[in-house]
């Protein structure tokens, strides 16, 4: 299974500067550069780990991306981890590593840098450890190590509290309960909740905004936001379509073992959950590793000693991750991507394009037509993309409503601001006599979130920005 994983390590770096930052990432980075202990929309995690890429090289795409690699090759090496911690032999490992390599969810993760990837590894970290308490000759420290990833699961994403919370309740429900029976699992519930602590501290202080993001999100406003049905049709696609047959199988195994059943409840009622509750179809993904694991040591006896149905075992993986790095890594040239279906089926490939070319005119703009203006964007991503490539056209630190930038403050009033992304008929509603100075052209006729966004002059707000503020603010 290592030998996957260093496959696969080279392709995700190999591939880590084909297009450019995406939209998170710009804003990771703007967030990095306002250490804190919580943000608005996430924990300080992350933006920590931004802030330290950007101290060995600020301008490096690469090197932003390395820890996301490094988290996406532990996910298949914790799948080869499963499979032996579920008795597989080196075939089970080798195909559960391979098979998780090949997903299109952890493909598209583990070549971004992001909350999503980090999420997968320490709950892949987590299956890991669960599996090895729950041998009937466990040793129970390894809860201590269980509580500190906990800690730093939930200090990426307060999420992670809920597969956790879930997952005991499952084992209390079907057992075996006597793993609890030790004075090591309130220990790691101390350590989790004293690592989290800090988060908790200041999303108390500034009025639990986590929970008006989740309920925005849930409502649709995330570009990456799925109904109930292409949440439950999206779940066959996170590992690709042609390893459904070997994840249910998985299920199935894992149902038959009394000691680990307790991971098929868990998977339904996170499902159950998310569907419920308008969570997004990659919430779930952290479920699939340990599947394919159980399912490749099901099918591991009739892989051994037959080359056939272990070529053609191969041979499915092959073409699943052939399609998952089409669809989900930077392989297309850009030029090629307006007339493909990636856009499609991948939204985010669309966020990595532009960026520099979006900023570029933005201040060819200002210069033309107003030199000295603040500048305000819709959107995080604009706002974090203004910060990354501005500098060089001597642009100011742009402002925006947008989740934390609302927290970092409004235009001071002493200059005009340009806003982007916004209508001029929104504008006029809080500006005087707005002037539309443009709109945003990629020059590739590709159709992301910034393509064809307005750009407009307000010469004066109608009441002072920082009274406006608070009316503005946008959470999602």
């Amino acid at each position: 299974m290592y030998w996957v994983a260093g496959i696969f390590a080279v392709v995700l770096t190999a591939c880590s500067n084909r297009y450019g930052y995406h939209r998170d990432e710009l804003y990771f980075l703007a967030a990095g550069r306002r250490l804190d202990w919580g943000y608005a929309d996430q924990p300080p995690l992350v933006p920590l780990l931004a802030r330290v890429t950007s101290a060995i090289d600020s301008d490096s795409l690469v090197v932003l991306r390395i820890p996301a690699i490094v988290a996406a090759v532990l996910v298949v090496v914790c799948a080869g981890w499963m499979a032996r911690e579920l008795g597989g032999g080196r075939a089970a490992q080798t195909l559960s590593a391979g098979a998780v390599a090949s997903a299109a969810l952890l493909l598209g993760a583990g070549h971004l840098f992001g909350t999503t990837i980090f999420d997968l590894a320490v709950w892949s970290g987590v299956t890991v450890l669960v599996l090895r308490l729950l041998r009937p000759d466990a040793d129970s420290r390894w809860w201590l190590l269980l509580g500190v990833l906990a800690g730093i699961g939930m200090q990426n994403k307060a999420l992670a509290a809920l597969p956790l919370l879930v997952l005991a309740v499952s084992i209390a429900v079907l057992g075996p309960r006597e793993v609890f029976a030790t004075r090591y699992f309130p220990l790691a519930i101390g350590i989790a909740a004293l690592l989290v602590s800090p988060y908790l501290w200041w999303q108390a202080n500034n009025d639990w905004p986590q929970w008006t993001l989740s309920r925005a999100i849930a409502g649709g406003s995330s570009g990456t936001s799925n109904s109930p049905l292409s949440f439950v049709l999206l779940q066959f696609g996170l590992m690709g379509p042609v390893l459904v047959p070997l994840w249910i199988f998985g299920l199935w195994c894992l149902w038959r073992r009394p000691r680990v059943r307790a991971f098929v409840l868990a998977y339904g009622l996170l499902f159950t959950v998310y569907l419920c509750t308008g969570g997004k179809a990659y919430y779930l993904g952290g479920m699939y590793p340990l599947l394919l694991a159980a399912g490749a040591v099901g099918l591991e006896p009739k892989l051994i000693g037959s080359r056939m149905r272990g070529a053609a075992m191969a041979s499915v993986v092959a073409v699943n991750a052939a399609v998952s790095a089409v669809l989900f890594l930077p392989i297309l040239p850009v030029s090629e991507l307006p007339g493909s279906p990636v856009l499609a089926i991948n939204y985010d490939a669309g966020e990595t394009i532009g960026w520099p070319e979006f900023v570029r005119q933005i201040a060819e703009i200002r210069s033309r037509r107003a030199p000295d203006a603040d500048i305000l964007t819709a959107n995080y991503g604009e706002a974090g993309a203004i910060e990354r490539f501005g500098p060089r056209y001597g642009l100011p630190v742009p402002h925006s409503p947008h989740n934390s930038y609302w927290w970092w403050g409004p235009p001071d009033g002493s200059h005009q601001v340009i806003i982007v992304g916004v209508s001029r008929e929104r504008v006029s509603h809080v500006c005087a006599d707005p002037d539309l100075l443009g709109g945003i052209d990629n020059g590739l006729g590709l159709d992301n979130d910034e393509q064809g966004k307005p750009v407009v002059l307000c010469r004066a707000p109608l009441t002072p920005w920082p009274e406006l503020w608070s009316k503005l603010r946008q959470l999602g």
